[in-house]
């Protein structure tokens, strides 16, 4: 094949990606996996690229399209539309030259069999690199559905358009060093020694004591120690978790939703000898990604197939020390890890998973033993499914308190405080968006 071939190819099957998040509501990464299967190893970066960049900029790049479009397209051409997306995002968003990405992108829309398009989607691109466009509307300027700005400025009235334009970044990639066999520096100092440009390579976090940023992102079989388990791949809110929970001890421990499995494995590595892990999640194909996990890095929990908010079908009798819910949610706050949840979430979502959280803490209350801890973790930014959840809770049960006391000083400086429990916005010093709130029963 040549590689003008080879190049239209991967735009087509950009456009699929495209088309099957945005028509047919699948998830990104399973439309990715899907169309890496026909992608050779060394292109698939190229192909995420573009997937994601006509993702993130989704509300933008249709506002454009429209622009340059003298009618609408049918629905049965629906998927030149997101070949459309594909190409701007190209000219837009990318260093490819512009020459070859108008070419192959025109080459492409045979490919998708819609030939008689070719002249137009040409047409298109070359009349968008003649013309300035300006974003009008705020889905287009922000790049998020209406309803998720109404509902970010009602939560977060001063900070919204912060998060918004973090979510339009790209994330950067952070690793959680294993404790049990090495620590952050030393990390820092192998990855140096790799390196023999002199540029850093790598920086920590305080507050997150295990993290490590990567100054540019890499596969995970070139990261040293990765297959033996001396490092993860796991943003530095995320991993605010275990030492959270695990500041006081704690000997019997439940993950209760645990796939697919960073957090598990956080555990292990700090968990007193002799402590216990419980790990669960409903999901049986996640939840074997719980073990894989374990097995690289060495760690030990029971893991097991099974609901949390229905104790009664799994749990075995003996109150848990230390329980880490890390609730189901809307996942607003990894916007940028995700770019397609701005695409397949819906504000009619918001009350169905608050009732699934307040339902987990709930069925998970009674099993923590008196004097011990719950740690409630969501990956939203939305108060619908963080304080306000929490806040119920805690007016309804009596023995139920929020400890306000961190593990260490440097994380209040990494979150906000909210009426219960803190956030951690998506974008403060490289973070995802984290929600925490520590409860403790009364002993």
């Amino acid at each position: 094949m040549t590689a003008a071939a080879a190049g239209a190819k991967l735009r087509a099957a950009a456009a699929r990606v495209v088309h099957a998040v945005r028509i047919e509501g699948s998830s990104l990464d399973a439309a990715l996996a899907k169309a890496d299967a026909g992608t050779p190893l060394t292109e698939r970066p190229l192909l995420h690229h573009l997937c994601y960049e006509s993702l993130r900029f989704h509300w933008q790049i249709r506002e454009h399209i429209a622009a340059l479009l003298s009618k609408p397209l049918a629905r049965r051409d629906a998927i030149v539309e997101d070949l459309l997306a594909v190409g701007l995002a190209q000219l837009e968003q990318s260093r490819i030259k512009p020459h070859a990405a108008v070419t192959l992108t025109v080459e492409a829309t045979r490919l998708l069999k819609k030939p008689k398009l070719a002249g137009l989607v040409n047409a298109v691109l070359r009349r968008s690199q003649r013309e300035s466009f300006t974003a009008e509307s705020d889905e287009a300027r922000f790049n998020h559905p209406a309803w998720m700005l109404d509902q970010l400025k009602q939560d977060w009235p001063e900070h919204w358009e912060q998060i918004a334009a973090a979510n339009n970044e790209r994330a950067p990639m952070w690793l959680r060093v294993n404790v049990k066999k090495t620590d952050a520096q030393s990390y820092c100092r192998l990855l140096a020694a790799e390196d023999d440009t002199g540029a850093a390579t790598a920086d920590l976090l305080p507050g997150a004591d295990a993290a490590v940023r990567l100054a540019a992102p890499r596969p995970v079989e070139r990261l040293p120690g990765f297959a033996t388990g001396e490092v993860s791949v796991q943003d530095a809110a995320a991993q605010l978790a275990a030492p959270w929970l695990l500041a006081a001890g704690g000997m019997r421990i439940l993950d209760a939703c645990a796939a697919p499995g960073g957090k598990t494995a956080h555990l292990s590595e700090l968990a007193l000898p002799g402590a216990t892990i419980t790990a669960i999640d409903n999901d049986a194909d996640r939840l074997a990604l719980v073990q894989e996990t374990l097995t690289r890095t060495g760690g030990c929990a029971s893991v097991l197939h099974a609901d949390a908010s229905a104790p009664g079908d799994w749990w075995d009798g003996q109150p848990f020390d230390r329980i880490l819910l890390d609730a189901p949610c809307s996942a607003s706050g990894v916007i940028r890890r995700h770019p397609d949840i701005r695409l397949l979430r819906r504000a009619s979502d918001l009350p169905a998973l608050a009732a699934r959280q307040h339902a987990l803490l709930e069925a998970l209350w009674p099993l923590l033993a008196p004097g011990g801890k719950l740690l409630y973790v969501t990956c939203s930014v939305f108060a619908a499914e963080n304080d306000a959840i929490v806040g119920d809770f805690l007016a309804a049960q009596a023995d139920a308190d929020e400890e306000c006391l961190l593990p260490n000083n440097n994380i209040r400086d990494l979150m906000l405080k909210k009426p219960v429990g803190g956030q951690v916005l998506p974008g403060i010093r490289g973070m995802d968006g984290f929600y925490y709130a520590c409860l403790t029963k009364s002993p």
